[in-house]
């Protein structure tokens, strides 16, 4: 239960769904845990920090307080989830702004917290990343699950979880050479309370017979954060109940 112990982490976005259970992992784990959320109040001892990733200038105040405080970083999570308030539209209803609002602020805000993080991950010649990806990063979605409901598939998270995927394998080859270790972890559908409709149809497609909880995922990532996983990188773990293969 000490596999992180004393290892400074930022997971970013942990107050969402998959954050939550990624913060309290860790902490069991005896991490060093910074929730870099833009809904927190910053605390001194940073377990909670006012982070917008989606501007640089929020991105550089938060590596600098962990930086400043602890001298280090040793794993950073890319967990924050970010989106217009149109996101969910039926494909031909997307604006182009829309669009590039939405790849700006979620592929974007990893190339840059990475670009960030990383070179002083390099001085230390220690680190690793793990990218939140998605199985509709990997494979296109099956839109008969969403039969007789008003959701959709974001046209935008395709690309988006997509360019993460591929990024996460250009990091772990750039950085490798810095024994730094980049990996990606792609949940398949996690149950947050959607029509029942919609979960009776994704039950009835995936092996296991049953959506993902966020605690399905938290282990996998804090495995990848840990030094049990030396020589693991450039890998996309999906965690999914069998949905892609088949």
């Amino acid at each position: 239960m000490n596999r992180l112990n004393d290892k400074v982490i930022i997971v970013t976005g942990g107050n969402g769904l998959i954050g939550k259970s990624l913060i309290d992992k860790l902490k069991l784990e005896n991490a060093i845990c910074i929730n870099a959320d833009l809904h927190n109040k910053t605390l001194d001892d940073l377990s909670n920090v006012i982070c917008d990733v989606t501007n640089i200038e929020s991105i550089d105040n938060t590596i600098n307080l962990v930086l400043e405080k602890y001298g280090k970083i040793d794993g950073l999570v890319n967990n924050a989830y970010p989106r217009t308030d149109d996101w969910g539209e039926k494909f031909e209803k997307i604006t182009i702004d829309s669009w590039r609002s939405n790849i700006d602020m979620q592929l974007n805000s990893v190339f840059v917290f990475c670009q960030k993080v990383l070179p002083h991950m390099a001085t230390k010649k220690y680190g690793s990343v793990v990218n939140i990806g998605s199985i509709y990063g990997s494979v296109g979605p099956d839109f008969n699950v969403y039969n007789n409901t008003e959701l959709t598939m974001p046209a935008a998270y395709s690309a988006i979880k997509g360019g993460v995927i591929n990024f996460t394998r250009y990091l772990s080859s750039y950085y490798g050479k810095s024994n730094i270790r980049v990996n990606c972890v792609s949940p398949g559908g996690i149950f947050n309370n959607q029509p029942i409709e919609f979960v009776k149809n994704y039950e009835n497609r995936v092996p296991m017979k049953r959506m993902g909880i966020p605690d399905d995922i938290s282990p996998a990532v804090s495995f990848l954060l840990s030094d049990e996983s030396t020589y693991i990188t450039g890998q996309n773990l999906i965690i999914d109940g069998g949905w892609t293969c088949i």
